[in-house]
């Protein structure tokens, strides 16, 4: 693909100029002036702009598509003969919160060595604000984090939605009764996250949104690991809000009990942190893979 396509391909994924031109480190005028050429060229409109917001319109839905389908044929060009070469493809550090980590990336990295064996892949786990700070000071290629703000020195992309929900031991009082509300949260006894943890974050903002007091939580106990806090909660009387991601097999096997709250379903976006500096291509590969892949 030449750059103008990539500009657009940016704006497409983006629905916004200006984030397109922040994710690419140019200029919005650039970004514009590629895409009036690009569209120039095809003989029609790629995108349909309404007030601030930006659509594809049909025949750029159709360039974008195709367009992706020649990326991942590049891509598997350049690994095919890679692998003819015999060459090591060199290594990879990537840095995921615990949550990711442990319960999407495992099943992602075994698919995405196998299409790179030669690739020397490792990962890193802690919570979210930890794995930021390794990227910026370069100890990590690639952050995968989940919290809902961010360091402004760093560009996010979503590449996958979760959900955080109430959960309880399956026999404690709680479990038992299978619900809460809102306004339980005050008197609840709370299994919480360690600060810096992008569960803690996401989940402390969405009790501001529903008017809950986050100074006056009836915290039980601060736990640094989703498996701690799910041990514990089989023993305890405690509540705790875990990603969906994490309690698959406990749910499974009823050993917690997701509660009911209405109105109160906590989403959030799983998202690649990346540093200004333009992402080589051992990171552009596995951004690309992770973007694409099925989570």
């Amino acid at each position: 693909m030449d750059y103008r396509e990539r500009v657009f391909m940016a704006v497409a994924e983006h629905l916004s100029f200006s984030n397109a031109a922040t994710a690419l480190f140019i200029s919005q005028p650039a970004v514009t002036k590629h895409i009036k050429e690009l569209e120039q060229k095809a003989g029609i409109a790629l995108f349909v702009r309404q007030g601030s917001h930006v659509f594809l319109t049909k025949a750029g839905t159709l360039l974008y598509d195709h367009l992706q389908r020649i990326s991942q044929l590049y891509s598997e060009l350049d690994d095919e003969i890679s692998s003819l070469k015999g060459a090591s493809e060199g290594s990879l550090c990537l840095g995921a919160s615990s949550t990711i980590a442990q319960y999407v990336l495992p099943k992602v990295l075994s698919d995405f060595q196998r299409r790179h064996p030669k690739l020397q892949v490792s990962l890193v786990s802690g919570n979210s604000l930890a794995m930021e700070r390794l990227l910026l000071n370069h100890e990590i290629d690639v952050a995968l984090v989940e919290n809902g703000s961010g360091n402004a020195a760093l560009h996010y992309i979503p590449f996958a939605e979760d959900r955080i929900v109430p959960v309880a031991g399956t026999n404690s009082v709680y479990g038992k009764k299978g619900r809460l509300s809102i306004q339980d949260l005050h008197a609840v006894p709370l299994v919480l996250r360690e600060t810096g943890s992008g569960t803690l974050q996401t989940l402390l903002q969405a009790f501001n949104q529903w008017g809950v007091d986050v100074e006056q939580l009836n915290v039980l106990i601060r736990l640094d690991a989703t498996e701690a806090i799910k041990r514990f909660l089989r023993y305890s009387e405690g509540v705790a809000f875990l990603s969906e991601r994490a309690i698959e097999q406990e749910l499974q096997w009823n050993l917690l009990k997701k509660l009911e709250i209405k109105n109160g379903i906590v989403k959030r976006f799983f998202r690649i942190a990346q540093s200004p500096e333009p992402a080589f291509n051992h990171q552009q590969k596995f951004i690309d893979f992770i973007q694409g892949y099925n989570v």
